[in-house]
């Protein structure tokens, strides 16, 4: 432990023509003084649990299944909200928990809500390739019945 202290340098620079003591004690406390007025990084969206339990207030958690994880987060970092995303993996298949603070339920609530209308919004929408499927047979079946045509109209003409 010692050995890591002992390491650790700080480079500091002072113009002065003459360096004395005192210079160098009052560039030192000047130094300090700012290290101490520094804020502390403060951290927001997604983070560890331990770092989101060291703000102090009450974590909540609900359930989250994995493929809504990633659309969750997008929803999450617009809104603002601290969370932490945490795997149990003593189940099969694992489940997923989302913590955040008590305070955000508010905020959280309506993030839900949001995020659960774009879900749903795109469970109701058929997929690509559905409306390509239908597309090929559509123009399948014009294609039969033109052929038809140009057949009765070359019938006729002879």
């Amino acid at each position: 432990m010692q050995e890591r202290n002992a390491e650790k340098m700080i480079s500091l620079s002072v113009r002065a023509s003459k360096m004395t003591a005192n210079v160098l004690k009052s560039a030192i406390h000047r130094f300090l003084a700012a290290q101490k007025n520094k804020s502390p990084k403060v951290y927001k969206g997604k983070q560890s649990v331990k770092r989101l339990a060291k703000s102090g207030e009450k974590l909540t958690n609900i359930e989250i299944t994995d493929e809504n994880i990633k659309s969750f987060s997008r929803v999450a970092r617009k809104y603002g909200i601290d969370y932490s995303l945490r795997k149990d993996k003593s189940e099969e298949p694992p489940r997923y928990f989302v913590f955040f603070k008590a305070k955000d339920t508010d905020t959280m609530t309506a993030a839900f809500k949001e995020f659960l209308g774009k879900e749903m919004d795109k469970k109701k929408k058929p997929s690509i390739r559905e409306k390509l499927h239908k597309l090929v047979k559509e123009l399948a079946a014009k294609n039969k019945e033109r052929t038809r045509e140009k057949n009765k109209q070359r019938e006729e003409s002879l």
